[in-house]
């Protein structure tokens, strides 16, 4: 996931950043750099979340192999 969101800042770097030194000169570069401001912060919202839903599916997963090996059941996959 972090390699995920690496590529996505570095497109986002490459196509859509303004100049970081230059401040905004008219009302247009104003709003493309508010924009892409709210577009990196929830871009960045989201990979966090999809990293967190990442690490809680695998904490699930060791949890049910934990408690399929207390009751004595190795991992013969789903029941037909």
């Amino acid at each position: 996931m972090t390699d995920l969101r690496n590529e996505m800042d570095s497109d986002l770097d490459q196509n859509y950043s303004l100049n970081s030194n230059a401040d905004p000169k008219n009302m247009q570069e104003l709003t493309i750099y508010n924009v892409q401001d709210k577009f990196q912060t929830m871009s960045d919202q989201i990979i966090t979340r999809i990293d967190d839903m990442g690490n809680r599916i695998d904490d699930l997963e060791k949890s049910i192999a934990d408690l399929m090996n207390q009751a004595g059941i190795e991992g013969q996959g789903p029941e037909k």
